[in-house]
C-alpha cells in the first residue's frame, strides 16, 4: 500500500484562518490535510505554541508553501 509523505507548508494560529487557507489551497487544486481534532474556530493562539500545521502531499509543497504564503500576508494586510 503506497503512503503519501506529507509536508508542513505553513503554521498558523487561528483555526479559522486555518480553515480559510485550506480551502484556498484546495480551490488552487491542492490536496491539503484536513483534520477535525476539535480545535476551537476564532480563539487565536488557544491551538498551541507553534500553531495549527497546514501539510499538503510532499510532492505538491514547494508551490504550495508559496501560494500560502502569499494568502497568509493578504489576509494579514487586510485585517
Amino acid at each position: 500500500m503506497n503512503q503519501i509523505a506529507y509536508e508542513t507548508i505553513a503554521e498558523v494560529y487561528d483555526a479559522s484562518v486555518m480553515t480559510v487557507l485550506v480551502a484556498a489551497l484546495r480551490g488552487y487544486g491542492f490536496h491539503p490535510l484536513e483534520r477535525d481534532d476539535g480545535r476551537v474556530f476564532g480563539v487565536p493562539g488557544l491551538n498551541g505554541r507553534r500553531g495549527i500545521p497546514v501539510e499538503v502531499p510532499a510532492t505538491e509543497a514547494a508551490d504550495a508553501r508559496v501560494l500560502a504564503r502569499a494568502l497568509l500576508a493578504d489576509m494579514e494586510r487586510s485585517r
